[in-house]
């Protein structure tokens, strides 16, 4: 890894830690502090390596070994890693280690919110490396629900949010038989409901956006003899979403959503108490939405969802000549 120290506030830990006045501890606390924040602030993968150059400088420091700013130091690694766009599960395997050496350390010494923080952290991790085939979506599922045992709807509710989205996505993605779809979908529903319970859109919109159009998404597959009334149900969801995503503040969360919109449309009736008339308004609107997506996804070089929503207004015209 190359360094430049090039941000200010690297030098100034750097430098802080030459003091003489500060012990081993408190220069340890400092440098996580720094790169704490300098992790959290991060525009550019280089700050995001300089501040996993801090943490393990901390680490160097500590000779004595104390255990607790081990862990601290190893999981803010943790974070940092996986916060590093790659391709490849070697980051992710790398803050997978991390993680795993620092829970059993914080669970002894830390308060529950760092345990529960570190082990949702986790859970994103595992979650991420099960395409890798290096973690299972029942091991991540399992730590995601360890975590809500502290981060409650009641006292965290951003947390929990995120928490019940990623639980929720991941039984989207467990292998069930097919007389366990329903089981399935009901908990993934539950799941975003019961964060809605807490989330607002003016507390947490982000929060808010993700989970309106998440469920949207599942209402949209969800096995039911009541299809048209689901997806009625999913467009006031996209809605509630694009009350907060918006082509100019989040061109690529709004496109997203627009696009899953758009196939809500694409076989929706127009006049729900007469599907046999046909959905050539709804289709017109499908095609619009997909018109705007394409070019939001083509500005921002998103070949595969470009792809995608190319695909669709082709179908789309296809449906529109056989009126």
């Amino acid at each position: 890894m190359i360094l430049t120290f090039s941000d200010a506030n690297v030098k100034a830990a750097l430098k802080a830690i030459e003091s003489e006045v500060a012990t081993t501890s408190e220069k340890i606390e400092m440098l996580i502090e720094i790169a704490t924040r300098l992790q959290g602030q991060a525009k550019t993968i280089e700050q995001i390596k300089d501040s996993i150059f801090l943490y393990r400088k901390g680490m160097e420091l500590n000779t004595h070994n104390e255990s607790l700013l081990k862990a601290r130091c190893l999981s803010g690694i943790g974070t940092a890693l996986r916060s590093i766009p790659d391709q490849e599960e070697n980051l992710l395997l790398e803050a997978k280690n991390s993680y795993e050496e620092a829970l059993p350390i914080l669970e002894k010494y830390a308060s529950s919110l760092e345990i529960a923080e570190t082990q949702m952290n986790l859970g994103i991790v595992l979650q991420g490396l099960v395409e890798f085939n290096k973690a299972t979506i029942q091991e991540a599922i399992q730590i995601y629900y360890k975590a809500t045992k502290i981060f409650t709807g009641e006292n965290y509710p951003q947390e929990f949010a995120i928490l019940q989205n990623n639980i929720a996505v991941a039984y989207l993605s467990l292998p069930l038989g097919p007389n366990k779809k329903k089981i399935r979908y009901g908990v993934v529903v539950q799941s975003f409901q019961s964060a809605l319970k807490w989330v607002t859109i003016t507390n947490h919109p982000s929060e808010y956006a993700m989970l309106q159009n998440n469920l949207a998404n599942t209402l949209q597959y969800l096995p039911t003899s009541h299809p048209i009334e689901n997806n009625l149900k999913a467009l006031k969801a996209y809605d509630e979403a694009l009350k907060v995503r918006t082509a100019s503040d989040t061109p690529l969360e709004y496109a997203n959503t627009i696009a899953n919109k758009a196939n809500v449309l694409f076989n929706l009736p127009d006049n729900i108490e007469h599907p046999e008339m046909g959905n050539t308004n709804n289709l017109e609107r499908c095609r619009k939405y997909c018109e705007e997506a394409y070019a939001i996804f083509t500005h921002h070089k998103q070949v595969k969802q470009s792809c995608v929503v190319d695909s669709m207004l082709q179908d789309i015209q296809k449906k529109l000549l056989n009126y």
